[in-house]
Formats: structure tokens, C-alpha cells, sequence
């Protein structure tokens, strides 16, 4: 089943957030929301949610989940604000969270549960759920980050950071918990995936100077991810994003951004 998918574009950190829901009955789910964060006043602002919120309003959908495809490093998630507005909503992300809290709440002395109990649901790879009348599944996507997970809904996917558009290959590596060989071998199980499926993506940065996009399919991956697509080994693609690792800064908001996500957004 085909599920309608609504982008949402947050220029400040090139993230793509989305409302997926089921035709039939309304039922939807969030992926990936974004709050505006100010580092000189330690604040966060809800516009990037007002065209979300009205989307949601407009089509008079019924919001059940609020899914986090990992605890993003560029980004304060909106997942805790939008819970506020929808109490019926569950929060959720990958079980992963739990090491990944076990890694940096001590290096940011944040006196916080790291047994993921601040969220309302910890996924296992391949649970399934669902949306309205259309099946979803969760798959475990390690090697960006240790709590990467994608969403299959129906005929759509949502990646996460672990592929990127085409041109834009695949997610760093080296934040602590990475690891490129993990991130090779987890993007082979969503390369497996029929080529029809739709492939939505978190993060574009327009690379060559084309508009940004988020959208393209498993099949269009297999033939053109600049990282792996056929023909490239383990090794080769390790190499490969080790390189253009070394040569990437740190995200600008990388620690206010990680203190707020492994904590759901708060």
C-alpha cells in the first residue's frame, strides 16, 4: 500500500521532516520534526512546525507516532514539543538510543537516564507497527550513529542520514559509536528492497548546486549512490567514507543538539 507522504524543509540545518499518512483512515505518523534553536540565548522556536502543524490540521489527520530515526547531531528535535501538542501520540526511536546515551551523557555530565525511558516506545529491529491499514517495520540501519533506524511504510522509506539523495552518497562515519564497514553492511539490507520503493531522505545539501531534493528510489540507488552503488565492496566504500570523513567539521550544533536528542528533544 501507498501511504501520502508530506516533506517538510528546514533550511537552518537541511533537514527534511515528514507527516505519512494512511488515505483510508487518517492515521499518521511524524518523522524527523525540527525545532529553531538559538545558541547565544539557549532557546528554541517553534516555526519550522507552523506548515507541519496546519498540513495537519488541514487534512484533519490523526497523529499516533512521533518517530526519530536516531538522536541527530545538527538539529534539536521537535519530538518532545509535539507530544505537548498531541499527548496521544507515542514518542519513539530505535533501542540503539540506550548506548548512545551511555556514551555521551557522561561526556556531558547530564545526570539523566540512559535507559531510554524518555521516550514512549524503543523499537526493535523488525518490529512492525502500523499506519492506519498500511503495514510499517522498522529496520536497524547502524554505523552513522549506533541507534540509526529506518522506517518502511508501505511502498515508502525513510532513511534517516544513512543514505543521502544519489549525488549526495551516505552519512558520515565518526561520530563516537560510527563505524563505515557497519553503515556498508546495514545499507545492503535497504538495497535489497524492491527497486520501485520510495526513498525519503533526512538531510540534502544541494551538492553541484542543483535544487535540494528528497526524494528517489531504492533502484536509482543501486545505480547511482556516488558511494555504493552495484559493484562496490565493503572495503572500497570504508575507504571511501573514511577519506571524505577526515575532512568534514564538527556539525555546528553538535552538542546542544546531542544533550537535547538523547533525551527525545527535551
Amino acid at each position: 500500500m501507498s501511504p501520502h507522504v508530506a516533506s517538510f524543509f528546514h533550511p537552518g540545518s537541511n533537514t527534511f521532516s515528514y507527516v505519512v499518512h494512511d488515505p483510508a483512515t487518517r492515521q499518521a505518523v511524524v518523522i524527523d520534526p525540527v525545532l529553531d534553536y538559538d545558541p547565544d540565548t539557549n532557546t528554541v522556536g517553534a516555526g519550522p512546525l507552523q506548515p507541519l502543524l496546519a498540513h495537519v490540521r488541514q487534512h484533519a489527520l490523526d497523529v499516533r507516532w512521533l518517530l526519530e530515526t536516531h538522536a541527530h547531531a545538527d538539529h534539536v528535535s521537535a519530538g518532545r514539543w509535539l507530544k505537548q501538542q498531541w499527548p496521544q501520540a507515542t514518542l519513539a526511536m530505535g533501542g540503539g538510543i540506550v548506548e548512545v546515551q551511555r556514551t555521551f551523557a557522561p561526556r556531558y555530565g547530564l545526570d539523566v537516564p540512559t535507559d531510554g525511558s524518555q521516550f514512549d516506545h524503543l523499537f526493535a529491529d523488525g518490529e512492525a507497527f502500523a499506519v492506519g491499514d498500511i503495514a510499517a517495520e522498522v529496520i536497524a540501519v547502524p554505523g552513522h550513529t549506533s541507534d540509526s533506524v529506518a522506517y518502511r511504510i508501505g511502498d515508502a522509506l525513510f532513511t534517516g542520514d544513512s543514505l543521502f539523495m544519489p549525488d549526495g552518497g551516505t552519512a558520515r562515519c565518526d561520530f563516537p559509536g560510527g563505524d563505515a564497514a557497519l553503515l556498508y553492511r546495514s545499507i545492503q539490507r535497504l538495497l535489497a528492497l524492491p527497486d520501485t520503493t520510495r526513498v525519503f531522505i533526512c538531510h540534502d545539501y544541494g551538492p553541484g548546486g542543483r535544487e535540494v531534493a528528497n526524494e528517489t528510489t531504492i533502484g536509482e540507488q543501486r545505480a547511482h549512490n556516488i558511494h555504493l552503488h552495484d559493484g562496490v565492496g565493503e572495503a572500497e566504500f570504508v575507504a571511501i567514507r573514511q577519506a571524505r570523513d577526515a575532512t568534514l567539521p564538527e556539525p555546528k550544533l553538535m552538542h546542544p543538539s546531542v544533550k537535547a536528542n538523547i533525551q527525545g528533544g527535551a
